[in-house]
């Protein structure tokens, strides 16, 4: 799981922007990062790729 508090702290206009283009980027990039290491150990978990 991934923390969504942190990137719309950094990169939100106020507390609870969720919004905005770069608090979204942050956000997606979040997840594909936590999906990545994710896979990393449990390589055949092809259900979850689809969701990537």
């Amino acid at each position: 799981m991934y923390d969504k508090t942190t990137p719309v702290r950094k990169y939100g206009l106020h507390e609870g922007d969720t919004g905005s283009a770069p608090v979204q980027v942050a956000l997606l990039t979040e997840r594909i990062n936590s999906l990545t290491d994710h896979f990393r150990v449990h390589a055949k978990d092809f259900h979850g790729q689809r969701g990537l």
